[in-house]
């Protein structure tokens, strides 16, 4: 797919998968995608399976992400794990501001701005979730709560931090329901995200971010998605459990 931004498609494997299970998981990737170049390919296992996963894709073109961070750098928080802690596995991004964490642990864009800073400071490259609930959508409010998701959760950073930091357009409605953005939608809100960091930034900055679409992204819909101007990749969650239907994914995206 001739586009200026390389594409990036990340598995986040949420609360799933044993060490010894995403042992086997990334290993069966590195046999279905070991000559896949072209395409950024990032997988984000639970934080107890890290330090395997890390082992498992040393000199390999798979790079290791994480699903959350503590905007903390050390000290007495409990259960929490900081940026220097992930990069003793060679953790490469994080995501920060997921909706189930938005949801369910009350996580705010402010919070998320906060974790961004800390996450660039580390060299940690965050991917940061936006997306409106289905309520939303159906009121007509989906680019005032995007714009408000995006200036809230980059607030303060600057433009080489902004094109170093990757955003992922997530409709609430269509996560782990089977529902998919048409792809005209989604198309419809990447444009709205890039217009808006132009107006946060400049068109330069603007067209330097990665935005992925993440949503019951599958096989069967993933090229269609990726052929869209503004969309650079996809935050995958249920089809990356499964290697052959990660791997598909991937493939469909190649020229």
């Amino acid at each position: 797919m001739n586009k200026d931004r390389k594409l990036i498609i990340a598995g986040n494997w949420k609360m799933n998968k044993t060490v010894a299970e995403a042992a086997d998981l990334i290993d069966a990737l590195l046999i279905d995608l070991k000559d896949v170049k072209e395409i950024d390919m990032v997988v984000c296992p639970p934080f107890t399976a890290l330090g395997e996963v890390s082992k498992h894709i040393l000199s390999t073109s798979i790079r290791l992400g994480a699903q959350n961070m503590s905007q903390h750098p050390s000290g007495a928080y409990t259960g929490e794990v900081s940026a220097m802690m992930l990069k003793e596995f060679s953790v490469r991004y994080v995501i920060l501001g997921h909706s189930e964490r938005r949801q369910y642990f009350n996580e705010t864009d402010a919070l998320v701005s906060v974790k961004a800073h800390a996450a660039h400071a580390a060299a940690l490259r965050p991917i940061i979730c936006v997306g409106e609930t289905l309520e939303e959508r159906e009121k007509g409010v989906t680019e005032e709560i995007i714009e408000t998701q995006v200036r809230g959760s980059m607030d303060g950073l600057d433009a080489a931090k902004a094109a170093d930091t990757i955003l992922a357009y997530e409709p609430v409605w269509a996560i782990g329901t089977g529902k998919t953005a048409s792809t005209e939608q989604a198309q419809e809100v990447h444009a709205h995200i890039r217009r808006l960091l132009a107006s946060m930034y400049d068109e330069s900055t603007a067209r330097l971010v990665r935005i992925q679409y993440g949503g019951s992204v599958k096989p069967n819909n993933a090229r269609e998605l990726m052929s869209q101007p503004d969309i650079d990749g996809a935050l995958v969650g249920g089809a990356s459990l499964e290697a052959r239907s990660f791997a598909q994914i991937i493939k469909s995206c190649l020229d």
